[in-house]
Order: C-alpha cells, then sequence, then structure tokens
C-alpha cells in the first residue's frame, strides 16, 4: 500500500506503534506557554483561554505591567502534538502560570517524561514555583529563555546564573513564535530525559 503523502510512517505501516511521550510547559504568566504550543503542534492545539476581566487584577497574579497588549489566560491547559524523528510524538500539556491554578499541575504532569520552564528576562522570579515545583517532584526538566522583541539579549550562563540553576539542567535561548527553536527545545529535553533516567 503506498504511503500516504506527508503521513508518518506510524500512520501508514501498522505493524510499528509510535513511542507517545508527554511533555509539560510551565513558567510564569504571559511568558509564552501558549504560544509555544501553537507554534509547533501539528493538529489545531487545543487552548482554554479565556477573556482577562478586571476582577483578575485583583488577585494579583495578572501583573500585565511586562505584557500590556495581553487580553486572554489559559485557565485550563494547553494541548497540541508533534512528531519527531519519524515515530516519536510528543504530546504537549501547557500549564496555566497563576498561582490560583497550580492545583492542576500535578495532574496535569502525571505521566510526562519531562517539562520545559519558560523564563522571561524582564520577570525572572516568575518562574521560581515552576523549577521549585520540578526540582521537588523530580521530574526531568530544561529552561528555555523566551526571547521578546525589544528585550535585553542575556546568555544561557547568565540566565544559569540568575535562577541558580544546576549545571547539569539545559538551559536555552529560544523564541516561541519560531518552530524550529521550539523543536530544538523540545529534542533537548528529551535528550536530557533520556539521560536523567534512560528506563
Amino acid at each position: 500500500m503506498p504511503a500516504e503523502e506527508g503521513a508518518q510512517p506510524w500512520q501508514t505501516d501498522r505493524t510499528r506503534a509510535p513511542i507517545a511521550t508527554k511533555i509539560v510547559v510551565a513558567g510564569g504568566f504571559g511568558v509564552g506557554k501558549t504560544t509555544l504550543v501553537s507554534a509547533v503542534s501539528e493538529i489545531t492545539p487545543l487552548q482554554t483561554e479565556a477573556l482577562m476581566t478586571s476582577a483578575s487584577a485583583d488577585t494579583g497574579d495578572d501583573d500585565l505591567s511586562a505584557t500590556p497588549d495581553k487580553t486572554t489566560t489559559t485557565v485550563a491547559m494547553d494541548f497540541g502534538r508533534i512528531t519527531l524523528d519519524d515515530d516519536l510524538v510528543l504530546y504537549l500539556f501547557g500549564t496555566p502560570g497563576q498561582q490560583r491554578f497550580w492545583f492542576m499541575w500535578d495532574d496535569l504532569v502525571r505521566g510526562a517524561i519531562g517539562a520545559v520552564v519558560l523564563a522571561d528576562t524582564r520577570r525572572l522570579t516568575d518562574c521560581f514555583p515552576a523549577l521549585d515545583y520540578f526540582e521537588s517532584c523530580g521530574l526531568p526538566y530544561v529552561v528555555a529563555v523566551n526571547h521578546f522583541d525589544g528585550t535585553e539579549r542575556f546568555e544561557a550562563e547568565d540566565v544559569r546564573e540568575a535562577l541558580t540553576v544546576p549545571a547539569h539542567i539545559p538551559v536555552l535561548i529560544m523564541d516561541a513564535r519560531r518552530r524550529i527553536t521550539v523543536v530544538e527545545t523540545m529534542l533537548t529535553l528529551v535528550a536530557h530525559a533520556l539521560d536523567v533516567a534512560p528506563e
């Protein structure tokens, strides 16, 4: 049977099952998690965006000083899929960034092989809760600095030092809008997870 054009090997060869893995994308409010999942997903991503209202401003979680044009926020999760290396399928789960939604993280990380912690150099402290969470639960992670237009560029090692990220954790500079940099981040995470937990 001829392969369908654009189909993955596991979609046309029924004797091959894809290796499916779950990846979590976490970080502070407005750091680019929804953008990252949308930029790389080969399916229409599921997004649970809700309009922001003045009521959320009173919670202290929705600080728009660094992202004044932001009008929506994730209230449950983002979901997307990307196929890498012929038969490796990554299912991406983006977490909501605000503290009032952190109770969902335990469910979102169950079964994940690793996480991407997105950071914004204008608000580095916003990624500390995600770093602490993945350190405490032992889930392999990488730190990806999402570079925003008009902001100062920093070297990965400068960010590592500012966040006191251990030397064995990869730190990358990327752009969540650009598919190629997101794919590179995912490949780095998969390689790191295999190094940490090869089984």
